[in-house]
């Protein structure tokens, strides 16, 4: 069973039978989540991924403390929780995952969480049926790529399932969190037309993005380039040796000029790729380093998703042969 189902199911059956607003139209657990708000504000709000950290941090405002716990650098497919982590997860009040298997390790601390009846929420609910949109993996499993964020415009679905989250717990606020998600709606949609225009100025014969691993579905198939991962969509998945032979292959015969590390995952393949080229006397540059599973430093541009995916645009476009000079909000 997919794992945001599962979650959701076992979220859904544990309120309804604790007799919680969620199951019902008593306005019961409402007014006793808008006590809880009022009575200890700012509440706390604990996230996977940086992604969603920011998303929450732009919809709260200072009516949270929002605290994010997988950083920079940090791969989500490959993090167990500290002992530490699983405390901050039991004190929060509300709990924002991305699903979709993201968070493989953490499932059983999700689950033992959304036991005790809080709010335990995957910020890509709103597209989780969506199956015209969902990527499946190409390994022939049931499971689907989890890198929505890739694509602005199908992560800015996720900002109103934050935004009615919070109004949900803390409903004396409902209005400002509305007010705070359309406004970052509205510069998310920006960011999304900018990397539309981007990536069109990549000639067409190179518009092939060769990353560390699968994680830019999303992103290829909304800004129109076609994407090759060495690893799968998991990096729990290793490359072997045939699968570097054939990405060096295809690498020289569409004479790519540039391939990409990235920040949460080893460059040795992707240096490995450099070498094969090479051996077949191609050159190919290694063309920068992109965000794909975590943002960057915190405090930093790119510690934002804004500036995550303005970082991986710009990247991307200029070492293919195109032109920008970066997102202007």
């Amino acid at each position: 069973m997919n794992f945001n189902r599962s979650v959701l199911s076992c979220l859904s059956v544990v309120l309804c039978s604790l007799g919680l607003v969620a199951c019902s139209d008593s306005p019961q657990g409402a007014e006793s989540a808008a006590g809880a708000s009022m009575s200890a504000a700012p509440y706390q709000v604990v996230c996977t991924v940086g992604m969603i950290t920011d998303i929450v941090r732009n919809v709260a405002g200072d009516y949270a403390q929002v605290e994010g716990i997988i950083g920079e650098g940090v791969d989500p497919h490959l993090y167990k929780p500290t002992r530490g982590d699983v405390v901050k997860l039991s004190q929060a009040d509300i709990v924002f995952y991305n699903g979709l298997l993201l968070e493989g390790k953490m499932t059983d601390v999700l689950v033992r969480v959304a036991t005790t009846g809080k709010p335990v929420k995957a910020v890509t609910e709103a597209i989780l049926g969506d199956s015209d949109y969902i990527l499946a993996k190409d390994d022939g499993s049931e499971h689907t790529d989890p890198h929505v964020w890739m694509d602005v415009g199908g992560w800015l679905r996720a900002v109103p399932v934050v935004a009615e989250t919070l109004a949900d717990f803390d409903p004396v606020h409902a209005d400002d969190y509305r007010t705070n998600a359309a406004a970052y709606v509205e510069k998310l949609e920006a960011l999304d037309a900018y990397a539309k225009r981007a990536m069109a100025t990549i000639p067409e014969g190179q518009r092939v993005l060769v990353t560390a691993h699968d994680a830019f579905q999303y992103l290829g198939r909304a800004y129109g380039i076609e994407v090759r991962g060495i690893q799968g969509v998991s990096t729990e998945s290793e490359a072997g040796v045939r699968d570097l032979e054939d990405l060096v292959d295809f690498i020289v015969e569409r004479a790519i000029p540039a391939v990409f590390v990235e920040t949460s995952v080893a460059d040795k393949n992707v240096r490995a790729l450099v070498e094969g080229a090479r051996a077949r006397s191609h050159k190919v540059d290694v063309g920068g380093s992109l965000y794909s599973d975590a943002m960057g430093a915190a405090g930093t541009y790119e510690g934002t998703y804004i500036g995550m995916i303005d970082h991986n645009i710009r990247t991307i476009v200029n070492a293919l042969g195109g032109s920008t000079d970066g997102f202007k909000q």
